[in-house]
């Protein structure tokens, strides 16, 4: 009888460990994180209509000097109220300059930056985001992907600042293998519906963490993406909610640090 019951909490425990392998993801087979950078007009008037009709949460990483907030700061106020994140991408958008970044405006080169100049405006749009949302927890996304200041790295200096950061190498990771200061995505420039839907399918596949970056969403910024593509994605989507874990990169990233230090 003793050993008919320890037969049993055995496969109890086999079980158990199969189901966290094969849904490591809040009970789910991946994470797909959508993503939306700069703070264009047409995130506004052409992405949030077809997130919210599907009941989907993106994240919204915000440039606080962007024409767009300074002109439409309500309607931002309003999507956060609905359950988007709204993410810090600086106060005015720096970017290394130099050759092949002939538009990078001499005001805002990141080469010519300090460390403490670009921690200063970050955290002023941190305080900025606060007014609107009344979040304290952040994430933010390296602009341009520029993640140093000639040789020194400044997100060390700012992770009390922010629960992770978004970088730009096309790449997703299992739930293990995220680098929470480092996290991948996919940059969308162009691709049909069916190209990022066969992103997801990796992802299932590969039981890994997908974050998907838009800027134009028709139009707005030359790394678009069209109106049929995009709601083609978010429509694949919704339908496979029952594999598939959509949330905002906030929420991801808590759930990713609690697995990784063992609070799952």
């Amino acid at each position: 009888m003793k050993q008919l019951h320890f037969i049993s909490i055995l496969c109890l425990l086999a079980s158990s460990i199969s189901a966290q392998t094969d849904a490591p993801w809040h009970h789910k087979k991946c994470a797909v994180v959508i993503t939306y950078d700069d703070a264009y007009d047409q995130q506004l008037d052409n992405a949030i209509p077809v997130l919210d009709s599907l009941g989907l949460k993106a994240t919204f990483y915000i440039t606080a000097f962007s024409n767009s907030i300074q002109t439409r700061l309500n309607d931002w106020r309003k999507i956060a109220a609905n359950g988007h994140e709204l993410g810090n991408h600086t106060l005015f958008h720096p970017c290394n300059g130099g050759k092949g970044r002939e538009w990078v405006s001499p005001d805002y080169d990141l080469s010519k930056y300090s460390v403490q100049r670009m921690i200063d405006e970050t955290r002023m749009t941190n305080l900025f985001l606060r007014a609107l949302d009344g979040k304290t927890k952040r994430t933010f996304a390296f602009t341009c992907g520029d993640m140093k200041i000639g040789d020194s790295s400044f997100i060390n200096a700012m992770k009390d600042d922010f629960v992770a950061a978004r970088a730009v190498r096309n790449q997703m990771h299992k739930i293990n293998e995220v680098d929470l200061y480092n996290v991948d995505c996919y940059v969308v420039n162009g691709e049909t519906g069916r190209q990022m839907i066969e992103w997801v399918k990796e992802a299932l596949e590969a039981k890994s963490l997908l974050v998907i970056l838009f800027h134009g969403v028709n139009g707005g910024n030359a790394l678009n993406v069209s109106l049929q593509a995009h709601s083609q994605l978010l429509h694949f989507l919704k339908q496979n909610q029952k594999d598939i874990w959509i949330a905002p990169m906030i929420d991801v990233a808590e759930y990713v640090k609690n697995y990784q230090s063992g609070k799952k």
